[in-house]
């Protein structure tokens, strides 16, 4: 089985729905534990690393896609 990949500051949906009603939680810190915040109502959990990555279902953004669509509205201007 593939390992999937993730890094701080994604964006991943879980397989279980927090009690708030959505599964997709922000990576906030990482570690042997990961400190997950929801999207919905900005709850945050830690949880061991083992039982993060069983319960990740797919990463939804990625930090990286982030920073470039940033990079690219922050660009100077050309003279």
């Amino acid at each position: 089985m593939e390992r999937k990949s993730f890094e701080l500051g994604d964006i991943v949906q879980m397989k279980k729905q927090h009690p708030c009603g959505t599964n997709e939680m922000e990576i906030i810190r990482m570690g042997m534990d990961i400190r997950i915040k929801c999207v919905g109502c900005k709850h945050s959990v830690l949880i061991p690393r083992a039982k993060f990555e069983k319960n990740l279902k797919k990463v939804l953004r990625s930090s990286a896609d982030k920073s470039v669509a940033e990079g690219e509205d922050t660009a100077p201007d050309q003279v």
